[in-house]
C-alpha cells in the first residue's frame, strides 16, 4: 500500500513537472516608450483644448476635453454644451490611462481587439481618445476626450496634441 501511494505521488509529481516545463513563459510587458519631462502649463492646456474643441466643432461633435499632468493631476477640463454627462468621467479615465501607462488608449483598445484582456484588468480604459502630450519626445501630460465614437474621440484628442509639435 505504501509503495502504491509512493508510486502515485511520484507519477503526479513527474506529470506536473513535465507540464510546467512545456508551458511557455509569458512575454514581458513592453516598456513605456516615452520618459516624463516637464509639466504641461495651464496656458498650453487651454491651447490644446481650444484646438480639440475646434476639431470637434468642425465635425459637429460635442465633447468633454480633459488635460492632465504626467502624474494624473488635473490641469484643465471643459464640457461642450450638449455633451452627455457620462463623458466627463470617461474623458478623465482616458487621460489617466494615457498618463499612468505612458501610452495612447488606442494601444489598449487594440490589445483587447486582439484578444488580450489583461489591460482592462489593470484599470486601463481601452477606448480610443486618450493621447500623450509630448514635447521633445518627453511626456508633459495627457489628454482625454469623450462624447463621440472612439474614433471621433481619438481624432479630436490628436488634433489637440498636435498643437505641441
Amino acid at each position: 500500500m505504501k509503495k502504491t501511494f509512493a508510486l502515485i505521488t511520484a507519477a503526479i509529481a513527474l506529470a506536473g513537472g513535465s507540464a510546467q516545463a512545456q508551458t511557455a513563459a509569458p512575454a514581458p510587458a513592453p516598456q513605456p516608450p516615452y520618459a516624463v519631462g516637464r509639466i504641461v502649463t495651464l496656458a498650453e492646456a487651454k491651447t490644446i483644448a481650444a484646438a480639440s474643441e475646434a476639431e470637434a466643432r468642425k465635425n459637429g461633435w460635442t465633447m468633454v476635453i480633459t488635460i492632465l499632468e504626467p502624474n494624473g493631476a488635473p490641469v484643465f477640463s471643459e464640457k461642450m454644451d450638449g455633451t452627455q454627462y457620462g463623458s466627463t468621467e470617461v474623458a478623465l479615465k482616458k487621460a489617466q490611462t494615457s498618463a499612468n501607462f505612458r501610452r495612447p488608449t488606442s494601444y489598449f483598445q487594440d490589445a483587447v481587439k486582439a484578444g488580450t484582456l489583461n489591460s482592462i484588468f489593470s484599470g486601463a480604459t481601452a477606448i480610443e481618445g486618450g493621447e500623450l502630450l509630448l514635447v521633445d519626445g518627453k511626456i508633459i501630460g495627457a489628454i482625454g476626450v469623450s462624447g463621440g465614437s472612439g474614433a471621433q474621440d481619438g481624432q479630436v484628442a490628436r488634433a489637440g496634441a498636435a498643437v505641441l509639435k
